[in-house]
């Protein structure tokens, strides 16, 4: 077998229309004249195009571009961060500002060299945003900012809209797949985030193609829904390059249509799932989706009493 038969063919339904037309073009500017990264971008996400170009969405990623970590399936940059923006929430707030955002989406790369994991950058960008742009709704993805509770605590008493935190992979892949990271820690992350404000949403995601198997899949759901979280997102892996995880697996577009409706059959309030989903992925969507679900279970229960 040759280098080029090892690995599989995308299938079609995985094929993606490029649109650079003047939104994506004056996004991509404005991010760099603010000297902003963002995640659509270092993490090569399938969706940039509709996102910036259509939807006029992104997913602002501070701390830097450097991330202290080496995932195997991610492509961000790693290596060890030099130094800390401490004006970056407002320039990232100014941005949400301009684009008029009714939702906006911040990440991090990890930052173990930091005590606080970033958490205080994370919590400034919170409330810089909220003070320019009141009516926007603020997710907010960080990484496990070493397991710390105070960390945490740190960045939901900023009270973002929704915490997102991903799991990324089943158990048994963990070792292999996420440098440094925990399943179990990625669960206690988001169970204490529930614990420390009950009202807010909580959010994580699974990619997969990489040797799960669909058993895995269900008990990584079920780990998640024992831990309260509210909203699930399952997407196919692509492998970001020759050096990272090859994919073992396509699944087809009603694989995912099944997985989506087992999850909702456990009692996550929303799922999305399909090959080009991501974390963010309509992530404004997912969150009103959640919460008209949430209500009319709530409305039918209350009926049924």
């Amino acid at each position: 077998m040759s280098k080029k038969e090892e690995y599989l063919r995308k299938p079609d339904w995985l094929k993606i229309k490029l649109n650079t037309n003047d939104n994506y073009t004056g996004l991509k500017k404005m991010m760099r004249e603010k000297g902003l990264n963002t995640v659509c971008e270092e993490a090569k996400c399938p969706n940039i195009h509709e996102c910036w170009a259509e939807r006029r969405t992104a997913t602002f990623m501070i701390l830097g571009d450097t991330c202290t970590r080496a995932c195997r399936f991610c492509a961000v940059k790693t290596g060890l961060p030099t130094e800390l923006d401490l004006q970056e929430p407002e320039r990232v707030a100014d941005s949400v500002a301009l684009m008029n955002l009714k939702h906006a989406v911040v990440t991090a790369v990890a930052r173990d060299d930091l005590k606080d994991g970033g958490a205080a950058v994370f919590a400034e960008t919170v409330r810089a945003i909220r003070r320019k742009s009141p009516f926007t709704s603020i997710e907010v993805l960080p990484s496990d900012m070493g397991g710390v509770l105070e960390n945490l605590k740190m960045l939901m008493d900023a009270r973002p809209d929704i915490l997102n935190h991903n799991i990324e992979t089943v158990e048994r892949l963990t070792p292999r797949v996420r440098a440094r990271a925990k399943y179990h820690r990625s669960l206690e992350l988001l169970r204490r985030a529930k614990e420390l404000q009950p009202n807010i949403p909580t959010k994580s995601s699974l990619m997969i193609g990489i040797g799960e198997t669909k058993e895995e899949i269900i008990e990584t759901m079920d780990a998640l829904r024992a831990n309260h979280v509210d909203i699930m997102t399952i997407g196919q892996y692509l492998q970001p390059s020759k050096n990272h995880l090859k994919v073992e697996k396509y699944y087809h577009p009603d694989e995912f249509k099944e997985l989506k409706e087992i999850a909702l059959s456990k009692g996550f309030n929303h799922c999305e799932a399909g090959p080009l989903v991501r974390s963010s992925y309509h992530a404004d969507e997912q969150v009103n989706a959640a919460a008209q679900r949430k209500q009319a279970l709530g409305e039918k229960e209350a009926q049924e009493a």
